[in-house]
């Protein structure tokens, strides 16, 4: 019997090594907070966007060192980091401090990171925790992860026209 092939060599076996790099890559979508970060990250083909974990924001230095991991892990070529804009589309004090963790990604990781405005997504993911029945215990790190699966579905649902649609 033949040894299994990973998604990367099975999609460069089906589309050659040009398409599986403009196709295959995965994006880590990012919660960023004061305390947590949410960790969300696409599959291979960019359709679907699944929770990973909460990163406890312990300053930068653990942060990176955390998000370096999971890059490495999931072969990540780009960051979408929610931007909290206010409802009326202008930039806010979180705004600012998540706009200079956006220059330290960039920096230590050099990885394009893109912001997404994240208005109204911990919203959402409260609403989801409520309808689903989670327990107040295991909502706070849980509304992170989920807001960062809004940001990074939202960020793919808006990209789909670009990518193939059938194999």
């Amino acid at each position: 019997m033949g040894a299994m092939l990973d998604a990367k060599q099975y999609g460069r076996l089906l589309w050659g090594k040009t398409l599986q790099k403009r196709y295959g890559m995965r994006i880590l979508g990012l919660d960023y907070g004061d305390s947590r970060i949410g960790v969300a990250v696409s599959d291979p083909m960019g359709w679907t966007a699944q929770g990973l974990k909460t990163i406890r924001n312990k300053g930068n230095n653990h942060v990176i060192d955390e998000l370096a991991k999971i890059i490495d892990q999931y072969d990540v070529e780009k960051i979408v980091l929610g931007l909290p804009k206010n409802m009326d589309g202008s930039l806010g004090e979180r705004a600012e401090r998540t706009i200079l963790f956006k220059a330290v990604l960039e920096n230590k990781l050099d990885i394009m990171v893109e912001e997404w405005d994240e208005r109204l997504t911990t919203a959402a993911a409260g609403r989801t925790m409520i309808e689903t029945g989670l327990k107040r215990s295991k909502k706070k790190g849980m509304v992170d992860k989920l807001s960062a699966i809004y940001i990074l579905q939202g960020y793919l649902d808006r990209y789909k026209k670009d990518r193939p649609l059938d194999l």
